[in-house]
């Protein structure tokens, strides 16, 4: 079994998710006491988020790209950056390695694909949402984004970061994300992107007339393909 090196804390709501998924996903596959080989490297999000919002993204940068050189120290055989808008980086941090990175964004539209969604709504903090890195690297792969209306994608982005990241799951907000959903499956959306790793923890396929796809989920399930490979 390869050792998974995960770059969490953003949120560590959803790194604690990551990491029950990914002991459970390889306990079903190995069965017994079986567990995954996780090295885990938890930055402090308050500084992250800040420097976000300021449109900082180089010092960014230099957190994630010393974070997984400390995880390939470890042993880590590959690497997870674990949040989706820190993927605008994902190409430096994996430059700054010489183990692979396995990438947020393919993993999700390798689902996609195979479920032959070509048109697809995209949830996520407005970064992600509004910044080109996620849709250019979609559309190179043959998806095609749909993304909220302005005030829809400002409430998307302060649930997540007023709720979301601070453990709160309210069934208002939860009825709000679904009507955006609705609204955007009425603009031709076959499916949504989760496109936000909390997400996933107020939202689950099936609470809504189209697929949603769980990008936390999807990275864990393929991390432990590639562990186990």
């Amino acid at each position: 079994m390869k050792t998974i090196g995960l770059i969490g804390g953003m949120s560590w709501e959803s790194t604690q998710v990551y990491y029950r998924l990914l002991n459970e996903k390889v306990k079903q596959s190995l069965g017994g006491h079986h567990s995954a080989k996780v090295v885990l490297v938890s930055v402090d999000f308050a500084e992250i988020a800040e420097l976000q919002h300021a449109g900082d993204w180089p010092a960014t940068e230099t957190i994630l790209c010393d974070a997984a050189q400390a995880l390939e120290r470890a042993g880590a055989d590959f690497i997870l950056i674990g949040t989706n808008t820190m993927h605008k980086i994902a190409d430096e941090v994996a430059a700054a390695v010489s183990v692979p990175l396995l990438h947020i964004i393919d993993v999700t539209a390798a689902a996609l694909k195979a479920r032959s969604i070509k048109r697809v709504g995209l949830l996520g903090t407005q970064f992600t949402m509004e910044q080109e890195f996620y849709r250019a690297r979609l559309q190179a792969q043959g998806v095609e984004i749909v993304i909220p209306e302005p005030e829809e994608r400002e409430l998307v982005h302060s649930v997540i970061f007023d709720e979301l990241c601070q453990g709160q799951f309210l069934d208002a907000s939860k009825q709000a994300y679904l009507k955006i959903i609705k609204g955007l499956a009425a603009r031709g959306a076959e499916g949504v992107i989760l496109g936000c790793t909390e997400i996933g923890m107020l939202l689950q396929d099936g609470d809504a007339s189209i697929p949603l796809f769980d990008t936390a989920e999807l990275h864990a399930e393929a991390a432990v393909s590639k562990a186990l490979s």
